[in-house]
């Protein structure tokens, strides 16, 4: 270890600069991470934190909640499943709306019985109880909301009085309101007063006693060719654009993961050859192999754990802003995750180095020579 550090410290420069490298990598990748989580989250939050366990749309509406329409037919249909404990519709409409002289717009989510809808943690306020009331979702749009704010449905004039805040349960990246169906219908015929009632959007569905969300999916795809049920982290996760996302930064994950190893790699094997005379001295002078195998190792740990710790450390100031209604969330899964993953790439890719060190003949000191003549 000793003669690990005491060359580090004779290189600063070179060394600093590698983990400077690292460090900036490792940043991105935590950025990016944290940028996916977020925009998934914008979209599809509203999914994953209402209560309902499973949802059932109209095949027509290809698993998106603003194209799906419950007949009620359909509805019957469903109901008369036997894995079924209980049923209730959801509709889901996006709407222009004021506040305090800011145009914006905003997705109700409507629910008719709490647990099959509502959202299911609150980080300030109530539930709604009364016609006009809802809860904001704390992310997704422009209008960051507080408990006691007004916002007017346009045209029409229907007010909206903030009663509670959902965290990070927004649908389509923008304000979500969750309401009940009463407000929900004034909402529509305020906007559009020749509009019919509303069709619900989704069913949202509880499995009978003793049956999963699985079993009570499977039945009510089994028994209605036109509806379309998933459990509540299927509907998340299967919602248009949603694999796209994950798809297209799961390619740039891979390449910042190939190319932290390949540049601590290059760079200790460029290294290894550079002062392979010193190492051939050093052999013949009697320093074992794995003497400087070990040393070689404490050197990328020591870099790839330095470059950790500067990434991270930019990384941190970042993790929990607010952009253009995204929230970003410090993410110690992924912090974990990814240190561990580097730091076992970043020591693979000296495997080479060491093993030109491995091939280091002593005798090769009385001829001048050094690795790889």
């Amino acid at each position: 270890m000793f003669l690990a550090l005491k060359e580090m410290n004779r290189a600063k420069a070179r060394f600093g600069g590698l983990m400077a490298a690292v460090g900036l990598l490792v940043f991105l990748i935590l950025f990016q991470q944290t940028l996916q989580n977020g925009l998934i989250d914008a979209f599809v939050g509203g999914i994953e934190k209402q209560s309902a366990p499973v949802l059932v749309y109209s095949v027509d509406g290809q698993r998106t909640l603003q194209s799906s329409v419950i007949t009620p037919e359909l509805q019957a249909a469903v109901e008369a499943v036997p894995e079924i404990g209980r049923s209730a519709p959801i509709g889901i409409g996006t709407f222009s709306t004021t506040t305090d002289g800011a145009l914006s717009s905003a997705t109700l989510f409507a629910y008719t019985e709490v647990g099959l809808g509502s959202p299911t943690t609150l980080a300030e306020g109530r539930l709604p109880e009364a016609a006009g009331e809802a809860v904001a979702s704390t992310t997704g749009g422009e209008i960051a909301y507080a408990v006691g704010d007004t916002l007017v449905i346009e045209p029409g004039g229907e007010e909206l009085t903030v009663v509670g805040l959902a965290e990070e349960a927004a649908l389509f990246a923008t304000s979500t309101m969750y309401v009940t169906w009463p407000t929900y219908e004034s909402a529509v015929a305020s906007s559009n007063p020749d509009a019919r009632a509303p069709l619900p959007s989704v069913l949202g569905i509880e499995p009978a006693a003793g049956v999963t969300a699985e079993g009570a999916v499977a039945a009510v795809n089994a028994a209605s060719l036109d509806a379309d049920a998933l459990t509540r982290q299927q509907a998340a996760d299967e919602t248009p654009g949603v694999a796209q996302i994950k798809q297209s930064f799961q390619i740039i994950f891979l390449l910042y993961g190939l190319v932290v190893p390949f540049v601590t790699g290059l760079f200790f094997l460029i290294i290894t050859f550079q002062k392979a005379g010193s190492l051939t001295l050093l052999h013949a002078i009697g320093a074992p192999s794995k003497r400087l195998v070990a040393a070689l190792l404490v050197q990328v740990v020591a870099v790839i754990g330095v470059g950790l710790a500067i990434g991270i450390a930019l990384y941190a100031p970042v993790a929990n802003a607010d952009i253009g209604g995204i929230a970003l969330r410090f993410q110690t899964t992924a912090v974990i995750g990814w240190s561990v993953l580097l730091l076992v790439l970043g020591v693979l890719s000296a495997l080479l180095s060491a093993k030109r060190v491995l091939a280091i003949d002593p005798i090769d000191a009385m001829h001048g020579q050094g690795l790889g003549t």
